[in-house]
């Protein structure tokens, strides 16, 4: 699934494509996507509006849209689910089979493709209500985040990927920025002292910078039939040159630790690969 850089490199790159582009028809291929909108009022909402901005908030992007009505703003709200894919292409170019909305902006299309439908893109706004701090974010110090570990008795690995602790970390970064701090992610999150939290909060900074980074000389190759040409901090067996080798645990189980040779472990916690060293993050 894709997580905040991953998210973050893609509405680096559609804010400028999308901006200024008005919303002339709008094709809904599976309704399950807008929920809980229904597709008329998303059709009578957007219909005419113009895209003008893009934010991000944790794992959900936020498309900022100006009505018909000059005094009213529009949000909405898209979330990549886990094999979800939004681009801008040529209308000469045919539609993915699995695309779940298209919008016409005249000689382009804004494509929504899922294959899982797992994903949104809706007019509520209610899950970005429960998120934590930005991780980037100036609100995301040390001590609080301390304090938010001390109400919890699970495992520090697990209480990272909850969305109201911090916005945005997933698996594959949880992981990274555990061995980064060389924290294991057995220890019971309420068990970390203020010295470990910071570490862990500097980690987890650190590795999702690096990986917005990376991500961001990544060429994006987005479109019906094309592989996304993005996506993760490490390297797929196909990826070309450009990519760097980043991931020191995630998906390396069995493999020597990068810093101590030690064979890198795999646990499952919440139904969930967690991958570390044994040696370096020791409980």
């Amino acid at each position: 699934m894709p997580e905040l850089p991953e998210v973050e490199v893609l509405a680096r790159h559609l804010r400028p494509v999308l901006r200024g582009k008005t919303i002339r028809k709008i094709q809904v291929r599976r309704a399950k996507i807008l929920r809980p909108t229904s597709e008329q009022k998303l059709r009578r909402t957007l219909l005419g509006a113009k895209f003008t901005g893009l934010a991000r908030r944790g794992k959900y992007l936020l498309f900022e849209l100006d009505s018909k009505n000059p005094r009213e703003k529009i949000m909405l709200l898209g979330h990549l689910g886990m094999t979800g894919k939004m681009f801008v292409a040529r209308k000469s170019e045919p539609l993915p089979k699995h695309a779940a909305a298209v919008f016409d902006l005249g000689a382009e299309n804004f494509v929504f493709e899922d294959t899982r439908y797992f994903g949104r893109l809706t007019l509520d706004l209610s899950a970005v209500d429960k998120l934590g701090p930005e991780p980037l974010g100036e609100n995301f110090s040390a001590e609080n985040f301390w304090h938010e570990l001390k109400r919890s008795r699970q495992p520090v690995k697990v209480k990272l990927l909850d969305q109201s602790l911090v916005a945005g970390v997933g698996n594959i970064y949880a992981s990274e920025a555990l061995f980064r701090a060389k924290i294991s992610p057995k220890l019971a999150a309420n068990k970390l002292t203020l010295a470990q939290a910071g570490k862990l909060r500097v980690a987890v900074r650190e590795i999702l910078a690096e990986a917005i980074d990376c991500g961001s000389t990544v060429p994006l190759n987005f479109g019906a039939g094309k592989t996304d040409g993005l996506f993760y901090f490490g390297r797929a067996a196909d990826a070309p040159d450009y990519y760097e080798e980043r991931l020191c645990v995630y998906d390396r189980a069995g493999k020597p630790c990068v810093i101590c040779g030690t064979a890198v472990g795999r646990i499952v916690q919440a139904a969930r690969s967690t991958f570390f060293c044994p040696r370096c993050q020791k409980t």
